[in-house]
């Protein structure tokens, strides 16, 4: 493992001027991002309800009404939200600044005074709380508030978002582990949140916290099993038996292949990778390396495209790469993208750089359409309109992009990936510039 210490990039420090990306990130900063913000809010009667937003004023006790959207409908403002942040860095917005501490403000004020965070559980099933980790996303969600919590403190020096997510990790601490509460994320992403905001303050309870995580998972491989049988309710998308599907077939040290469904599995390799980063952890950097391999060599289609089934939009076996029913979500590339960038800082190494490449330039720019506003949630590489999104096997291959869905987990996650475009094209060590 390399020790010569990687130092974030402050966006700040990066000016894109080639003619490609410069379009594409001033796409997002003048189209995308206020676009997304009046989905959001509900104000484009033309697209799927999203209500995002309003679940968050509800839940602060702002405005009346009930619950609308998935449950993880938290994170496609955390992703909103991070995205801003990006944009503030590199073009700043007084005007859409205030917009998001308006949001943020709202956000605090709907935090339980326990610290928990999530509007689904606050407004719906607030006995629920902690009581579906396999399905229901509340550690997901926390995640990526936090990476949006760090984002804006940094683009901002704004604290309040940081308050508020610190207090929810004070929570989560709490129950999982000084209360000693049994349990796993259904999503990974918390881990990666934890990180962020471990590295941005410097408290090592962050850190503990997502090594618990990562630790934990695989110990008890029935915990979801378990779980389902105790709870005495359902919110099940996929059957917790499946233990390849949220990685917890075994303890992630031990695995050596990607396993079930991809954003969840690159998530968790992503932070995987960043512990070992920080403690030097080399049975778990060696596990990283392995499932990098098996990924790259066995696993992966042409475009940096991930997931290759549908059932689960899952990694299924080597070589099983097919044209015309890949999944291939836009969120898999760009959490492909965040592995290799965590690869790349602990061995700077082309194999990193270009598999991150590969993915940006096929798998991610795919997601988007020219004009930003209508997505593809699955890239394919093949497509028969007759056959397309009509017949079973190949619903989810759509031949046309969308103008937002249901899950629009994918639109802001392009929208914070090309923002911050500026962390991944260079990288500074003690006495090295990596390029």
């Amino acid at each position: 493992m390399n020790k010569d210490n990687i130092n974030e990039i402050k966006l700040s420090q990066v000016i894109i001027k080639d003619e490609f990306w410069s379009d594409r990130q001033r796409l997002i900063t003048d189209t995308v991002i206020p676009y997304q913000e009046l989905i959001l809010d509900d104000k484009i009667e033309s697209v799927e309800k999203s209500h995002a937003f309003a679940n968050f004023r509800i839940a602060a006790g702002i405005e009346d009404g009930d619950f609308y959207g998935m449950v993880f409908q938290d994170s496609d403002v955390a992703k909103w939200l991070e995205a801003v942040a990006y944009s503030l860095s590199i073009k700043p917005d007084r005007d859409l600044e205030y917009r998001a501490d308006e949001i943020i403000a709202i956000i605090a004020k709907a935090q339980q005074e326990d610290g928990y965070l999530n509007t689904y559980f606050t407004i719906k099933e607030p006995d629920k709380r902690w009581t579906n980790l396999h399905a229901c996303h509340e550690l997901y969600c926390a995640g990526h508030m936090m990476e949006a919590a760090v984002a804006y403190y940094k683009a901002t020096a704004k604290e309040q978002l940081l308050n508020v997510m610190e207090r929810m990790s004070d929570h989560i601490e709490k129950h999982f582990v000084t209360e000693q509460r049994e349990g796993i994320p259904g999503h990974q992403e918390i881990e990666i949140g934890l990180m962020k905001m471990y590295h941005a303050t410097g408290k090592e309870k962050f850190f503990n916290l997502a090594k618990h995580f990562i630790d934990e998972r695989g110990q008890k491989p029935d915990y979801f099993i378990r779980e389902d049988q105790n709870r005495g309710w359902h919110h099940d998308i996929m059957d917790p038996r499946n233990t390849n599907y949220n990685q917890s077939y075994a303890p992630v040290r031990e695995q050596k292949t990607a396993e079930g469904h991809s954003v969840r599995a690159v998530y968790m390799y992503t932070a995987m990778a960043d512990i070992a980063s920080v403690n030097g952890d080399k049975e778990l950097y060696n596990a990283c390396k392995a499932i990098w391999n098996n990924i790259v060599t066995k696993r992966m289609y042409i475009t940096g495209g991930i997931g290759s089934n549908a059932e689960g939009e899952a990694f299924t076996l080597d070589y099983d790469l097919p044209n015309d029913s890949i999944y291939g979500e836009t969120c898999a590339s760009i959490g492909l993208i965040f592995f290799a960038k965590k690869m790349l800082d602990i061995y700077p190494s082309n194999q990193y750089a270009d598999i991150m490449e590969l993915a940006l330039y096929n798998g991610v720019l795919s997601g988007m359409q020219l004009d930003g506003k209508r997505f593809f949630y699955v890239n394919p590489l093949e497509v028969n309109p007759d056959i397309s999104g009509k017949l079973f096997g190949y619903k989810h291959v759509l031949p046309e992009r969308p103008d937002w869905y249901q899950c629009a987990c994918c639109p802001p996650n392009v929208a914070r990936l090309l923002t911050s475009l500026g962390q991944y094209i260079w990288s500074e060590g003690l006495d090295t510039i990596y390029s």
